[in-house]
């Protein structure tokens, strides 16, 4: 896949794995990772699939439908690919947060539905239930903000509180960040998710 690494100052910090929004690509999101946690390593990956010539990370058929077949196969796809980049960047495959907007938000949310260890905690930026009706891995202990738009047309803050509520059913701690706005990424969200990136993380 291609991405982009950048080795950071503090090596304990977790890894941040940066996923774009649709038509975004391994360079969107740097800036915002720079904002969260200066001093962490980023992997910052563009999505495989092509829309109307916008990068990916799985089809869907139409505007909030999901390609299910597609979409479990490139979260295996992301998967296995955080495992090769863990051994050639060398950094702690079990100290990676996920910090996604959107399509990036849906992906790092499936990998959270679908692989018990895949992340240690993720920050959602105006995510969708990526599957109905599977059993979550236990993800006790595994940290989640999620960020959201209460005029969200993409996102309707029923889907927000049906991914909420699934995640906390399966023992994560949600924290649920709120803005008057629509799908697009506020600084009040940012500055909430950084805020809470490092009481979390105990980075000071």
């Amino acid at each position: 896949m291609k991405h982009v690494f950048k080795q950071g100052t503090n090596l304990d910090a977790p890894t941040l794995l940066l996923l774009h929004g649709t038509g975004g690509d391994e360079n969107d999101l740097l800036p915002l990772g720079q904002r969260i946690a200066p001093e962490a390593s980023v992997l910052s990956v563009r999505g495989n699939v092509l829309e109307n010539g916008m990068p990916r990370f799985f089809r869907r058929l139409a505007e909030g439908v999901f390609d299910e077949e597609d979409l479990i196969f490139r979260t295996k796809e992301l998967n296995d690919f955080l495992d090769q980049a863990a051994l050639e960047y060398q950094f702690d495959r079990d100290n990676l947060v996920a910090v996604g907007y959107s399509n990036g938000a849906n992906i790092a949310g499936s990998l959270l539905f679908h692989y018990a260890d895949a992340l240690k905690g993720a920050i959602l930026y105006h995510p969708m239930v990526p599957r109905r009706g599977i059993p979550l891995p236990d993800l006790t202990g595994v940290p989640i903000f999620i960020g959201a738009g209460t005029n969200d047309p993409i996102c309707s803050p029923q889907e927000t509180e049906e991914l909420s509520h699934l995640l906390k059913g399966a023992g994560a701690p949600v924290a649920l960040q709120w803005t008057n706005y629509g799908h697009q990424l506020t600084a009040a969200e940012v500055n909430a998710s950084a805020e809470w990136f490092r009481d979390v993380f105990d980075l000071g």
